[in-house]
């Protein structure tokens, strides 16, 4: 494999700016400096790093965007025989697990990989990605709820983060609005509107980060793109 495709597959870049990269002698292939870039490597046997940096190959994993639908499991088995979401992609012999989870009665976007450490990573607090969710209620909430959710509340012996509140439209007596946190805790924006006194008739996740769902359809899935990728792996 031509180095600068190596490096561009593992999340490092684009493969133009890789080029630049390997151009400038900070790529290293078994400890040995390597400007040329199309120097040949064998992407399980050969040591690469940049600037020193270790590169794992990220070749042999799989990333899957999937519009997860109502009534389903963010598991990859379910004890109780309900469909899951490994049940909503195509059938693999990866073993793929859900990054994160959506609730039962909660729709829209989750990722699959069988990239644990990228997995991993994504989850944890730390790197406070943003989840873009549209939450719809019957009525509306009052300024004050929405401020209340805005500057953050006690969702049971947990006081969230200000969040981003915007009324996103209304329609045959309901409001839906557009929520964004960068936590992820258990059915946390179901509870953040019970703790201002309202209940969530329906909740869709519509983006991860800089992921968006789109036009995917309903209980669909597809591979992300290569900028997607890199833009995961490089977080």
């Amino acid at each position: 494999m031509r180095l600068n495709k190596f490096l561009a597959m593992s999340g490092v870049d684009s493969r133009r700016k890789c080029d630049d990269i390997i151009a400038k002698g900070r790529v290293r292939v078994n400890a040995r400096v390597v400007k040329k870039m199309g120097t040949q490597i064998d992407p399980h046997r050969d040591l690469v790093s940049v600037d020193n940096k270790p590169i794992r190959f990220k070749g042999d994993f799989v990333y899957i965007m999937l519009n997860k639908p109502l009534g389903v499991v963010t598991t990859v088995k379910d004890p109780e025989g309900r469909r899951t979401v490994i049940d909503c992609i195509p059938k693999t012999n990866k073993r793929i697990y859900p990054v994160g989870r959506l609730d039962y009665h909660t729709s829209g976007l989750i990722l699959l990989t069988n990239d644990g450490d990228t997995a991993q990573k994504l989850m944890h607090p730390s790197f406070e990605l943003n989840k873009v969710y549209m939450a719809t209620i019957n009525g509306e909430l009052s300024s004050k709820q929405v401020q209340m959710l805005r500057d953050g509340v006690d969702i049971g012996g947990f006081v969230t983060s200000p969040a981003v509140v915007e009324l996103a439209k209304q329609q045959l007596g309901q409001s839906t609005y557009k929520v964004v946190i960068h936590e992820g805790k258990n059915r946390q924006i179901r509870r953040m509107f019970e703790a201002v006194g309202s209940n969530i008739e329906q909740l869709r996740r519509i983006a991860y980060g800089e992921l968006k769902l789109g036009d995917l359809p309903i209980g669909h899935s597809r591979p992300l793109t290569d900028e997607e990728v890199n833009y995961i792996l490089s977080r």
